[in-house]
């Protein structure tokens, strides 16, 4: 009885696509629509205070046991002079205008009596706004109107707004333009490439069009999400950064094999199988990779990184949908329409760079690149491995630090306001909370404790003397907190050194004497220093995770335990060059002005963890399609040399493409103002484009070239049980015997 070999899944599905092709599109629009329309439905679930580990972790679950009714929010508007010393008749008589105006606002609760600042520099008037915090952005517009007001009136005089909710608003207003930006430039920088790669506008079009589709999916997807795991701000950036890469690369591998079959003579149906059996594996093996490293992130135990995880895992699911469903249905219907519209120039180019069979010609350039990994595979590894290695020395001085308030862009008119504020007024800047939990019966001896605490710290240029510090007691007088001012800026030596003071000298030796107390210190530098504490504990374990599981997916796709191994080492040459370029450009002030950003010397905690998760799975995309190649030639008896020399020169053209696509477009992310995005932008290109150069075309090949056939070796029980027989090949004695490849 004949047996008929069962087609592996990618094949049946895009065959069933293809032959199917208005279901396939259909079901995907469906699909893409009630996940946009259920999300914006649902609406997200935004975090709050999900930055919180250590002790700071500890004093805010304290502070929530004192059930403290919530602190209204609370504007501050400034009375200075443009220039020279402040007339303070001339101030008092704005700030009584000011007071006026705002005082028979709805969205004001209570406006205070001004304030001197210490040095008789400026006038404060304090205005506490009505509501709930959380919303005080979305209501302060009225309160920033009647501030302009008071301006105009008072031209010689600077009048201006600073608050939370003031800051919010701008610093919102400022995301969005970002985002729309991105958006706006991201797209033809695509589109100009793809022209490049493919020549003609709709085989360009596709991959954009999937990838959009499967951004809007998950972003739709992410918000139903946050309801279970709470969203981070960020996360629909990450989605938009993550989706376009992987998106566009998953559908340029499947086109661009597709296309070269169908050059051969092949049917569009049987290109379709073939790009589905090749292409389309290699897409889903690097999914399942990119989604291990994105689950790693899960381990760390915080919702910031959970929240990233759970909108890079959804966009890069959708994405590998997409291509192995709607992708085939559309390339099966558009057949060589795919193909046009031609753009002369830009075609000519693309038909210059396939051979007489039809497939991608082996270009001059990157033949000219693999020549020295080919003939001298060990002074090529030795010089380019060292050379990664050395750009990854910084990354050993890596300092880490959460953004603040003090890394906002001071583009924004009220982060002006802010430091002119913070300046005369040092304590409304960064505070410490120290939080005390005790018996009621306790309430003396703690008000004393801390009255000698804040005695201690008058004395201390660490901190703020400006005011005096604020006592503030739960309405079940069990927890209490005391705010103390600090003129230091968070993320710097003197922030760690004020904190450390208080947490090792001052707070034990104070409120520690109270019998039975419990107590905490938290704030901004607080928050910031447990953070990236707790990210170098977690890096570790996320590393290991994503590197076990990693190597067992590799070396079961590949049969091997060696390519399994030599990907793991690669991909973390390439994040550690990453990781000292980071250093090096975000910890100095030389890039400042090139950039466009002020550095606070370090990197943002949650980037390097997030970094190493997202470049290795991204990698994968480059390394898996690459080795398939080489592995391909290698199982049809192709000397290993000329299989590196082959895999590597035919798949340049859409590495090469797919790299500049990823760098593209992270590029723009480095040109937007917050410093988080900015750092994770300029991260991620050049990473891409170290791993997509030097790595594969030079690291890659030198060692492969080195290992020979022990690229393929792998255990008994790893190997197939029916391997193809490949043409015989005259091998040299001296080497070794190994298991069938595959």
């Amino acid at each position: 009885m004949t047996t008929v070999e069962r087609k592996p899944l990618t094949v049946r599905i895009a065959r069933w696509s293809a032959t199917h092709p208005w279901r396939a599109m259909a079901l995907w629009v469906v699909f893409v629509t009630a996940a946009i329309v259920v999300g914006n439905m649902a609406g997200t679930n935004q975090a709050q205070n999900s930055g919180n580990v250590g002790e700071t972790g500890r004093a805010e679950q304290l502070i929530k046991d004192g059930n403290f009714p919530k602190d209204p929010s609370v504007e501050r508007v400034l009375i200075s002079a443009r220039s020279g010393a402040l007339d303070r008749g001339a101030a008092k008589t704005a700030a009584a205008d000011a007071v006026a105006r705002l005082r028979v606002l709805p969205a004001v609760s209570k406006v205070g009596d001004p304030v001197p600042s210490p040095d008789g520099t400026t006038l404060m008037v304090p205005v506490s706004m009505s509501g709930d915090p959380k919303t005080a952005s979305d209501r302060v517009q009225p309160l920033l109107d009647a501030t302009a007001a008071a301006q105009k009136d008072y031209p010689a005089l600077r009048v201006e707004e600073v608050g939370y909710a003031s800051i919010a608003k701008a610093l919102d207003a400022t995301v969005g333009k970002d985002f729309q930006r991105a958006e706006m430039f991201s797209l033809p920088v695509t589109l100009l490439i793809l022209l490049v790669a493919f020549g003609a506008l709709i085989a360009a079009g596709v991959p954009v069009l999937l990838a959009l589709s499967a951004v809007g999916a998950a972003i739709g997807l992410s918000a139903l999400a946050s309801h279970l795991i709470p969203a981070q701000d960020s996360v629909n950036s990450v989605i938009l950064l993550i989706g376009m890469a992987v998106g566009i690369d998953y559908s340029l591998f499947y086109l661009r094999r597709e296309r070269e079959e169908r050059a051969r003579g092949a049917g569009h149906l049987d290109a379709v199988e073939i790009a589905a059996a090749t292409s389309g594996r290699a897409v889903v093996v690097s999914g399942v990779a990119v989604i291990i490293s994105m689950a790693g992130m899960f381990l760390a135990g915080d919702n910031i990184f959970s929240s990233l995880a759970v909108g890079s895992i959804l966009v890069v699911a959708v994405s590998v949908l997409g291509s192995l469903t709607v992708l085939p249905a559309l390339l099966a219907k558009l057949g060589r329409w795919v193909d046009r519209p031609r753009i002369p120039f830009l075609w000519r180019l693309t038909a210059a760079r396939q051979g007489a069979d039809g497939t991608a010609a082996r270009p001059r350039f990157w033949s000219a690149v693999l020549r020295p990994a080919l003939k001298y595979p060990v002074v090529t590894l030795v010089i380019s491995a060292g050379a990664l290695l050395a750009l990854a020395v910084p990354a050993a001085g890596m300092t880490l630090k959460l953004t603040g308030i003090q890394d906002v862009p001071r583009s924004t008119a009220v982060m002006q306001g802010y430091d002119r504020m913070t300046k005369a007024f040092p304590s409304t800047g960064t505070e410490h909370v120290v939080v005390v939990k005790a018996q009621p019966s306790q309430q003396p001896a703690v008000q004393k404790a801390l009255a000698d605490l804040s005695a201690r710290t008058a004395t201390d240029p660490l901190f703020a003397h400006d005011q005096r510090p604020k006592v503030t007691v739960s309405p079940d007088r069990t927890v209490t907190l005391l705010d103390i001012g600090t003129p230091v800026v968070p993320g710097t030596a003197d922030a760690k050194r004020s904190l450390d003071r208080l947490r090792t000298d001052l707070v034990p030796a104070t409120v520690g004497m109270v019998s039975g107390a419990q107590y905490a210190v938290t704030g901004e530098i607080a928050g910031t220093t447990d953070y990236s504490e707790h990210v170098k504990q977690s890096l570790p374990l996320v590393v290991g995770f994503v590197l076990l599981l990693t190597f067992l997916v590799m070396a079961w796709t590949f049969r091997s335990v060696v390519v399994a191994a030599t990907a793991i080492v690669l991909n973390m040459l390439s994040v550690g060059a990453a990781y000292g370029l980071l250093v090096l450009v975000f910890q100095h002030t030389w890039a400042e002005k090139l950039l466009d950003f002020r550095s606070n010397h370090g990197v943002v905690s949650w980037l390097p963890l997030f970094l190493f998760v997202v470049l290795f799975g991204l990698s994968m995309d480059y390394h898996v399609f690459v080795v398939s190649r080489i592995r391909e030639a290698v199982r049809q008896g192709v000397p290993n040399r000329e299989a590196v020399a082959s895999g590597i020169t035919r798949s340049a053209g859409v590495v090469t493409s797919a790299a500049v696509v990823m760098v593209g477009v992270f590029a723009i992310f480095g040109t937007l103002s917050t410093l988080e995005m900015k750092q994770l932008g300029v991260g991620l290109a050049a990473a891409i484009l170290i791993d997509a150069t030097i790595i594969r075309a030079v690291v890659l090949p030198s060692l492969m070239t080195l290992l020979g056939r022990w690229n393929w070796w792998a255990p008994r029980f790893l190997r197939e049980r029916t391997a193809p027989v490949p043409p015989v090949v005259q091998r040299p004695a001296t080497e070794p015997e190994l298991a069938p490849v595959g």
